[in-house]
């Protein structure tokens, strides 16, 4: 008898013997999010049952949908099973006590991040801490997003937390500097639901996660190593060229072995006769006092293509800056052509895993859902 995908609840009660059980049977688990309207619930069932699974898929996720479009991307056990070592090792307490350790997963087990740990889990991994769990104070390391490394340090509950793995989206060096001044050591890393673990960053850049190849080719990343999806339900997977080398289209740089990442080549702006990355411009804008995060988009414009708009975050407490103060700040940092000419106050909405979407920041701007900063 051929796998299925099994699409589970994502409440937190059971849901690792739940896993456990629909690997037992060779079936292959995707979990859904318990906020999921009924319609997207329907259309997620109706999207696992379209395609036939291949015999050596496991594992199921939903990519984190930053263009408005999630895909569901099938994975091997082993894909996930090869990097537990080098994570584990990452994991580890200090001074290499012997402790449990119990990993604290704030975000929704809908997304790739926390399925990951899921899984590690299953395999003896750190004994998973869920959100609403009653020995949430017990937690000893965390795998979340920058958004959940500043509401932890914000409400200083975790008494026991010695390391955190982050990633799902930018992390700021200030949160880094505040969580390492707290005696929280931080591992952020870039990764991609199709590729996983690809580089991390121990304070002095992102390098290459143990056991995968990285190359820029004319700007776009491609990455070689044993931790890649087999691809997308129904095809077809991932660009992948001879030698297994796959990208999801993210520009990039590499220098002294170090990656920087730019954004996916199909979110650029292309304004008059300028390109903008939109990530870069979102970096710069949180650098700006204020602002704790902002996403940037294109509005579209007849004759110049689109207009560079930002949606911007201010931080917890602060003022909304005008729209003069946000012109005036920009000027600072970035060239005309690269300037948001149009602000929108906030919150910016991200992906379960704590990534901006652009769609939805582009619909709700154009739906007049949004305030335009005065």
């Amino acid at each position: 008898m051929s796998s299925q995908i099994v699409v589970l609840g994502g409440s937190g009660e059971g849901l690792l013997d739940r896993l456990r059980a629909v690997r037992a049977d060779g079936d292959v688990p995707l979990v859904g999010n318990d906020r999921w309207p009924a319609a997207h619930w329907d259309a997620v069932r109706e999207l696992a049952a379209s395609r036939p699974v291949p015999a050596e898929a496991a594992w199921a996720t939903l990519t984190s949908g930053t263009s408005g479009t999630p895909r569901i991307v099938l994975r091997s056990a082993a894909s996930w099973e090869r990097s537990f070592e080098a994570v584990s090792a990452l994991l580890a307490s200090p001074g290499g006590a012997d402790a449990e350790q119990r990993i604290l997963l704030p975000s929704p087990p809908a997304s790739s991040l926390t399925l990951f740990s899921l899984a590690h889990a299953l395999a003896g991994g750190p004994r998973p801490v869920l959100p609403d769990s009653a020995d949430r104070a017990e937690a000893t390391v965390l795998h979340g997003t920058p958004q959940a490394l500043s509401a932890v340090l914000a409400a200083g509950d975790l008494p026991h937390l010695h390391t955190a793995l982050i990633g799902g989206s930018h992390l700021p060096a200030g949160l880094r500097a505040e969580a390492e001044s707290r005696g929280v050591r931080v591992v952020s890393y870039y990764g991609a639901a199709e590729l996983s673990f690809v580089a991390l960053d121990t304070g002095d850049g992102h390098r290459a996660f143990p056991g995968a190849e990285l190359e820029i080719r004319e700007g776009e990343l491609w990455v070689r190593s044993p931790y890649m999806a087999l691809g997308y339900l129904g095809g077809p997977g991932p660009v992948c060229t001879a030698g297994d080398w796959m990208s999801v289209g993210d520009l990039a740089t590499l220098e002294d072995g170090v990656l920087t990442v730019h954004g996916r080549r199909d979110a650029a702006i292309l304004t008059a006769s300028a390109t903008v990355i939109p990530d870069e411009v979102e970096a710069g804008l949180r650098t700006l006092p204020g602002i704790a995060d902002a996403v940037v988009l294109g509005l579209p414009t007849d004759g110049i293509g689109a207009l560079v708009a930002a949606m911007i975050e201010p931080e917890p407490g602060a003022a909304v800056p005008t729209a003069r103060e946000l012109r005036s700040l920009a000027a600072t940092r970035f060239t005309s052509s690269h300037r948001p000419r149009i602000w929108f106050e906030g919150p910016v909405p991200r992906t379960e895993s704590g990534k901006p979407v652009r769609a939805e920041a582009l619909r709700r701007v154009q739906a007049g859902e949004v305030r335009r900063c005065a």
